[in-house]
C-alpha cells in the first residue's frame, strides 16, 4: 500500500511473513549469544547443565511465542505487549509496562551498539576512550533509516538476519568438522547436574537475555500483512530457528574447547574459531559479531518505538509521539525519542549493567501478558482468535510459573538489582496518576 493512499491514522502493513520472521530472528540474535556463554558455564559448572539451561530458556521462549501468537493475531496493532496488557488488565498496567520499557529498551540499544563499537574501533583506528562515538553513530544511523522507511529497514534486517544465521551455522559446522573433539568438553563423561539449583536459576536470567526478542517483535504487529496468519508463523518459525542455532553453536563450542577454557573466555566464539583457523578465523568472528549486533539494533529500531507510539495514541504519553509522518508513514517522533534516549545512555557509558539486567524489569510484564491469554478467554470469549495457543492452558500457565520462579530466585540471589527493578516499577504508579491528572486538566482547559 502506498503511503499516499493512507489516512493520517494508519501505519501501512508492508511486512510479509518472511520479513516478519527475519525481525524475530534478528531481534533475538544480537550480542547475548556471544557474551553470556562463560557466565552460564561458571554459573552451572557442568556441560550437561549448560545444555539444560539453553534448552530450558528455549522452551520458555517457545511458550512465550505460542502465547503471544494468539494475542498478536487477536490485536494486530502497534504496541504489542502494551496493547495486550491494556486489553486484559486496563490502562494502568499498560502504562507501567510502557514506563519500564522507556527506561530499559533504549539502554538495550546502547548496550548492543557498544558491543558493535568494541569490535569496530580497532578496524577504524578509534581509541577505547572514543568508542562511544561509534556507538552513537550506529544508533543515529538506525534511527534515521527507521524514520525514513520501514521497507528499507526491513530489507536491511532481512539481509543481516540471513547473514548471521548462516554464519553461526557455518561456524558450528566448521568446528564439528575441523576441531579436535578429543580435547573438547564433550569428550569427557557428561554431568547433567548443576553446581546448585540457585545458580541454575540465576543463569536463566542471562539465557533469557540472549533469547529476548518475542516481546519487542509483537510491537510491530500493526505493520505485518495478513496478521492473523503471518504473525503466528513468524513468531513460531523465528523462535524455533533461534533455539536450534543456539543449541547447535553451544554444542560446537564444547566440542572444540575444554570446559575450563569456555569458563575463562570473554569471546568463546572467537576462541573456538581460533582453535581451528588461527587469528584469521578469530578476526572473521569479529565481523560476525558486528553484523549480528548491527542487525539486532536495526530490529529493535523497527520494533521498540511502536510501544511509545501506541501510548501516545492512547493519551498515556505525549500525544505528539503518536503522530505518523505524513510523507514516510512511520512513527517518526517515537523513533527519534528512542534514538535520543539511547544516545544519552551511550554518551554516559554507565548503562551496561542496566541493559544486561533488563530481564528482571520487563519479563514480569511478559508473564502478565501471557496470563492475559487466560483472562481474555474468559473476559472476551467471542473475540475472533485467528490462532489459538498450542497446549492451552498448560503452555501459558507454564510460562507464567517459570518466569516468576526465575524472578523469585533472582530476588534471593541478587536482591539489590531485583529490588531496584521492583522499585522502578512501583514508582510508575504515582507517575501514572500524576500523568492522568495533568492530561485531564489539559483536556479540560482546551
Amino acid at each position: 500500500m502506498d503511503s499516499k493512499s493512507l489516512t493520517p491514522d494508519q501505519l501501512p502493513r508492508r511486512l510479509g511473513v518472511f520479513s516478519a520472521a527475519a525481525v524475530v530472528v534478528g531481534a533475538i540474535i544480537g550480542s547475548g549469544i556471544f557474551g553470556v556463554t562463560a557466565e552460564i558455564a561458571n554459573g552451572v559448572g557442568t556441560v550437561g547443565a549448560m545444555a539444560l539451561a539453553w534448552l530450558t530458556g528455549g522452551l520458555i521462549t517457545l511458550c512465550l511465542a505460542w502465547s503471544m501468537a494468539e494475542l498478536s493475531a487477536m490485536y494486530p496493532s502497534a504496541g504489542g505487549t502494551y496493547v495486550y496488557l491494556r486489553e486484559a488488565f486496563g490502562p494502568m498496567m499498560a502504562f507501567l509496562f510502557g514506563w519500564i520499557f522507556l527506561l530499559f529498551a533504549p539502554a538495550g540499544w546502547a548496550g548492543i551498539a557498544a558491543i558493535f563499537s568494541r569490535y569496530a574501533a580497532p578496524l577504524l583506528g578509534v581509541g577505547h576512550d572514543h568508542e562511544y562515538l561509534i556507538t552513537i553513530a550506529v544508533i543515529a544511523v538506525v534511527t534515521i533509516t527507521n524514520v525514513l522507511s520501514v521497507t528499507f529497514s526491513s530489507r536491511v534486517q532481512s539481509a543481516t538476519t540471513v547473514a548471521k544465521a548462516l554464519a553461526l551455522f557455518g561456524l558450528a559446522l566448521a568446528l564439528f568438522l575441523l576441531a579436535k573433539g578429543s580435547d573438547g568438553a564433550l569428550a569427557a563423561p557428561i554431568d547433567w547436574r548443576p553446581t546448585s539449583m540457585a545458580g541454575f536459576g540465576t543463569v536463566l536470567v542471562a539465557v533469557l537475555w540472549a533469547y529476548d526478542g518475542v516481546g519487542p517483535f509483537c510491537a510491530l504487529s500493526g505493520e505485518v500483512k495478513d496478521p492473523g496468519r503471518s504473525l503466528p508463523i513468524a513468531l513460531l518459525v523465528g523462535v524455533s530457528i533461534v533455539v536450534v542455532l543456539y543449541m547447535l553453536i553451544n554444542a560446537a563450542y564444547l566440542y572444540a574447547l575444554p570446559l575450563d577454557a569456555v569458563k575463562a573466555s570473554t569471546l568463546v566464539a572467537g576462541d573456538a574459531a581460533q582453535s581451528i583457523g588461527g587469528n584469521t578465523a578469530r578476526q572473521a568472528i569479529s565481523v560476525l559479531v558486528m553484523v549480528s549486533t548491527f542487525g539486532a539494533i536495526s530490529a529493535l529500531g523497527l520494533t521498540d518505538p511502536r510501544v511509545f507510539f501506541a501510548m501516545g495514541r492512547d493519551g498515556l504519553f505525549f500525544r505528539s509521539i503518536g503522530a505518523i509522518h505524513p510523507r514516510f508513514a512511520t512513527p517518526a517522533r517515537a523513533v527519534v525519542l528512542s534514538g535520543v534516549i539511547a544516545c544519552l545512555y551511550a554518551s554516559r557509558q554507565e548503562f551496561e549493567q542496566l541493559a544486561a539486567t533488563f530481564v528482571l524489569g520487563l519479563w514480569p510484564f511478559y508473564a502478565l501478558a501471557v496470563a492475559g491469554v487466560i483472562v481474555l478467554r474468559h473476559k472476551r470469549p467471542d473475540q475472533p482468535r485467528p490462532y489459538r495457543t498450542f497446549g492451552y492452558p498448560v503452555v501459558p500457565a507454564a510460562f507464567v510459573a517459570a518466569t516468576f520462579l526465575i524472578l523469585g530466585n533472582a530476588l534471593i540471589t541478587s536482591p539489590i538489582s531485583t529490588g531496584m527493578n521492583i522499585g522502578l516499577t512501583l514508582l510508575g504508579i504515582p507517575v501514572y496518576f500524576i500523568w492522568k491528572r495533568v492530561a485531564g486538566n489539559h483536556a479540560a482547559a482546551s
